[in-house]
């Protein structure tokens, strides 16, 4: 069971060298220049960093809010690499990739920076949360099973005992800690998921027809109503647009 790839696959991930002004992503160092932190703020609010040392600065562009996981991370990730030596390296890498200004520099600089940001992730679902949302519902070993099968299956027809059988719980135990740990119905967050895929593929071009299929909706205009409520705006105006 891989909690991740999906969503790296889903979103797509872009880490490029910044500014103070523009970065989201520090990596932190002691006086003798070796790599600490890496801080990671998720709604651009840049905590206060005066008196300690920066070794790099990045931007990270992934999905906005749009993106499920990302919304449910706090306003700072922080990740202590002080005794990892695999950050370590990649966290040296990205820095002399960024002062060198080498040929392909970016490109290094986005691949790296990708392993890094899978890193700070793992770690945060290890971490848990404290507030309802997705990220609790993934850090959690049993609910997890019901995320990522809805994450890589977003087109069957599930059913709240099917997730439940997959989650190894029973329906009434399943049904109570996803809603505490998620802060929604298994439903409700899948009929979620799939809209935020089906907004993509709509913005790709993809005809409305095909997406309510591969969603599971019965019908294009059960889908149409639904897509409307959820981003006030037809499927077929965001096609066009797109198109």
């Amino acid at each position: 069971m891989d909690r991740l790839t999906t969503l790296m696959d889903r979103f797509q991930l872009a880490v490029r060298a910044a500014n103070m002004a523009e970065a989201n992503l520090i990596a932190l160092a002691t006086a003798d220049g070796t790599p600490q932190r890496i801080l990671y703020c998720t709604r651009d609010v840049m905590p206060d960093v005066t008196g300690q040392i920066v070794m790099w600065a990045a931007r990270v562009e992934w999905s906005g809010q749009s993106n499920p996981f990302l919304a449910a991370l706090p306003e700072v990730v922080e990740y202590d690499i002080a005794t990892n030596r695999e950050a370590h390296g990649l966290v040296q890498l990205m820095k002399d990739e960024a002062e060198g200004q080498h040929c392909g520099a970016q490109s290094v600089i986005n691949r790296l920076g990708e392993v890094l940001m899978v890193q700070l992730l793992r770690n945060q679902i290890r971490r848990g949360a404290t507030e309802p949302g997705l990220l609790a519902g993934l850090a959690d070993p049993r609910l997890s099973r019901a995320v990522v099968a809805m994450h890589d299956h977003p087109g069957r027809l599930w059913s709240n005992a099917d997730l439940a059988e997959v989650a190894g719980l029973s329906l009434s135990r399943f049904s109570e800690l996803f809603a505490a740990a998620v802060g929604e119905t298994p439903m409700g967050y899948l009929r979620r998921w799939r809209l935020i895929l089906a907004h993509q593929d709509l913005s790709r071009g993809d005809r409305v027809e095909a997406v309510a299929r591969r969603y599971a909706y019965a019908s294009p205009e059960g889908f149409t109503r639904a897509f409307r409520k959820a981003y006030g705006v037809a499927p077929l105006s965001l096609r066009m647009a797109a198109a």
